[in-house]
């Protein structure tokens, strides 16, 4: 079984080092979507692979269906990121268009109070692709892919911290508790990037429910 990972908004490829060196037992590898320098794309050719996102990665993922998956596992996902009458735990459109403003006029500040509202104490990667950057930001704001995951067969795993202040953990609890073949783990802190701030549990999560796929 593959492991093809995809990072959330902010993120590029990296974003999965330290994870996939804790899966040394499954082939690995990883979407960049060029936030950070140049995209990188996957092709299974016909490989049986478990697709996880991260993120904006799991919307990428639902929205654009890029292969065939045998199971989908997010971490920290979500469908659709923006409030609406019919889904009370996403972000307010009000912050995400003044995080769109903010961005075109001071990107790389925007971009450093993101790392610390996801819980991290580092800087984003150098080299930052502004224009797809803002285009990322566009996809959060316009993209709902709810309809894609109500139409989801494939076993899923769905990963989530109490804690996350970028995707609430009632909005992931809204999203997974009751989906059919959806095995759901929590932690109770780690912020919004488990696979950075909790990458050992979240490659035993990830393996047990790879194995419970055979």
């Amino acid at each position: 079984m593959k492991l093809v990972f995809v990072h959330g908004w902010g993120f590029d490829r990296s974003l999965w080092r330290a994870l996939r060196g804790a899966l040394p037992d499954f082939e690995c590898d990883a979407v960049d979507l060029g936030f950070f320098g140049r995209p990188h794309a996957v092709e299974p050719n016909g490989e049986a692979v478990i697709a996880i996102g991260h993120s904006l990665g799991l919307l990428w993922l639902l929205h654009e269906r890029p292969f065939a998956w045998r199971a989908l596992v997010s971490i920290s996902g979500m469908p659709r990121f923006t409030r609406s009458p019919d889904y009370r735990f996403g972000t307010a459109a009000r912050i995400v268009d003044a995080m769109i403003a903010r961005f075109e006029k001071e990107p790389a500040a925007t971009l450093e109070d993101f790392f610390t509202y996801c819980g991290l104490n580092a800087e984003p990667e150098a080299g930052a692709d502004t224009g797809r950057l803002y285009e990322g930001l566009l996809w959060l704001k316009s993209w709902d892919a709810r309809d894609s995951l109500a139409g989801e067969r494939a076993p899923m795993l769905a990963l989530y911290s109490q804690d996350d202040a970028v995707v609430p953990a009632e909005l992931s609890a809204d999203l997974f508790a009751n989906r059919p073949a959806t095995v759901r783990a929590v932690e109770r802190s780690g912020g919004h990037v488990l696979p950075l701030t909790r990458t050992g549990w979240c490659a035993d999560k990830i393996r047990d429910f790879a194995r419970g796929l055979v």
